[in-house]
């Protein structure tokens, strides 16, 4: 049987700092065969490799820039990380970065810079034409946005996930337009008041990836402390009963999937 994967967590993320070890034990404990790491920004990629450098047979690196992490000069920004990626794509580049991202649109906070967020998120997009690498996807109250621009990119071979979907049916079935993508799901799926339980049955199987976004939206029953990535068995035993199968099938078709789109 395949092991569970996390395709989208930060576990060098600051939260982490005094019991990093003890989370990588866990998730191993857990039976977690991957933690996937997208980056945020320039600032914390470091922290991301030195995780990446302390548990190489468990951490994979990304490389991206979050729409609510762009700078004033988000242009030097990305041109920074544009530079690592072409030296670490080399024909004899070490080829660590497994994926771009993340990237994309979040008008949650700020609608200010909506024009600056796409064209970040089209600069990533060409990256990951480039590269052939997957893309992760952050979309928050911009799915007309996100939607116009992935439009541009339809008869591309782009690829990737749309982190964290927790949208609609009908959002749901306009980006299964797009058959290069897989939907992240992480612990809002087991939220009481969520309507993602009703959704996910839309979702066919071999489009769905698991992923806890920690130290973001843990599960039910963690809700509301800090999430670590052993707690994605949660949302797998939820999502085996959303599907009507066993925890151990959940396991096998998302861990298949995230293998068969990050090359794994």
């Amino acid at each position: 049987m395949r092991k569970l994967i996390d395709t989208h967590c930060h576990v060098y993320d600051e939260a982490f700092r005094d019991d990093l070890p003890q989370v990588i034990e866990r998730a191993r404990e857990a039976g977690l065969g991957y933690l996937l790491l997208p980056a945020v920004n320039p600032q914390t990629l470091p922290d991301l490799i030195r995780v990446c450098d302390t548990w190489p047979d468990l951490c994979r690196p990304m490389i991206g820039l979050h729409p609510e992490d762009l700078s004033d000069d988000f242009h030097g920004q990305l041109a920074g990380l544009k530079a690592l990626l072409d030296e670490d794509m080399q024909e004899d580049g070490p080829h660590r970065f497994i994926g771009i991202g993340e990237t994309g649109i979040d008008l949650y906070w700020d609608k200010s810079r909506l024009d600056d967020q796409i064209e970040s998120f089209r600069c990533q997009i060409e990256w990951a034409l480039e590269y052939d690498l997957p893309i992760i996807i952050h979309s928050r109250d911009a799915f007309n946005e996100l939607y116009k621009v992935m439009s541009e990119y339809r008869d591309t071979a782009l690829k990737g996930i749309f982190h964290c979907f927790s949208g609609t049916a009908d959002e749901a079935l306009a980006l299964m337009e797009f058959p290069g993508f897989m939907f992240g799901i992480g612990g809002v799926l087991t939220y009481k008041k969520s309507t993602l339980p009703q959704v996910l049955p839309l979702i066919p199987r071999e489009r769905v990836v698991l992923e806890t976004d920690c130290p973001y939206l843990s599960p039910v029953p963690h809700r509301g402390k800090r999430n670590e990535p052993s707690f994605i068995v949660n949302t797998a035993a939820f999502m085996a009963q959303v599907y009507g199968c066993g925890i151990d099938e959940v396991t096998d078709f998302t861990a298949q999937n995230a293998i068969r789109l990050f090359g794994l």
